[in-house]
């Protein structure tokens, strides 16, 4: 058997505008996003304490008895502030990153422009 034959592969083409990638108003992008990121903890450790409640039950002996009642919704939403936020510090950089990025350097013009000699 022989191999099948290779057919040319569909390239896209390229693109007509350069890429804008490149932008530093995405350093204000981050600065706002790493504000909400510290408002996302603040509601985390506000929210977590309020998971856990502790009961005292006095018996008929005067035996006390205390336990921990725990709000699953109070814990899962601090969860999920924390894990927002950390979402948003990785966005952050990533925003930090793009605005700050080195253009793509231009090709220098030599002294000599082509045909003079």
């Amino acid at each position: 058997m022989t191999a099948p034959q290779a057919t040319e592969e569909l390239v896209a083409p390229p693109p007509t505008e350069p890429g804008r990638l490149h932008r530093p108003a995405r350093a204000l992008v981050a600065l706002v996003e790493l504000l909400a990121a510290g408002g996302l903890v603040w509601l985390a450790f506000w929210a977590w304490p309020r998971g856990f409640s502790t009961i005292t039950t006095v018996v008929g002996n005067g035996t006390e008895l205390e336990s921990t009642r725990i709000y699953g919704n109070w814990l899962g939403a601090a969860i999920g502030f924390g894990t927002l936020a950390a979402l948003l510090v990785l966005d952050a950089l990533r925003q930090v990153v793009l605005a700050v990025r080195a253009r793509p350097k231009r090709a220098k013009r030599s002294a000599k422009v082509a045909g003079e000699d």
